[in-house]
């Protein structure tokens, strides 16, 4: 009889790459990166226009890469005509028609990616799941804060 393997960053990270993977494959079609799709979906979860230092935050807090990283996916995006400088306000980016149009075909290949990959796990293993990595997550935040 096998037992489940211990949690740790070794099969959290395993998890994460595997799934990311997948989700690359969908990507790839259109030539668009992990990070690009990160950018969209930020801008996207806030109506479809963010203050750039906002989705610098965002994306340099959740992803912990550096704040250059994140201006050179913004400008790889406005430069694919998916993102574009708001009129008379260039604090703030927002998705053209086409990038609302590729948000749109990107967030249904993943909902079935969710659905394949998570459709059938019983819901109380998936909250539990759920804590414990915000868990972990806050305590590796709050560790990375004071360093």
């Amino acid at each position: 009889m096998s037992t489940a393997p211990t949690l740790n960053g070794q099969v959290i990270g395993q998890a994460h790459y595997a799934t990311r993977a997948v989700l690359e494959s969908l990507l790839a079609p259109d030539g668009i990166t992990f990070h690009q799709v990160l950018a969209l979906n930020a801008t996207a979860d806030v109506g479809g226009g963010i203050e750039r230092d906002a989705l610098v935050g965002r994306m340099t807090g959740g992803l912990k890469i550096d704040e250059s990283a994140v201006l050179a996916t913004i400008a790889s995006l406005a430069a694919a005509g998916l993102l574009e400088d708001l009129p008379g306000d260039v604090a703030r980016v927002a998705l053209t028609e086409e990038g609302r149009a590729l948000h749109g075909r990107i967030r249904t290949g993943t909902a079935a990616i969710t659905e394949r990959l998570y459709g059938d796990l019983p819901a109380e293993d998936l909250a539990t799941a759920g804590r414990v990595l915000t868990l972990v997550t806050a305590r590796a935040n709050a560790e990375l804060a004071d360093a």
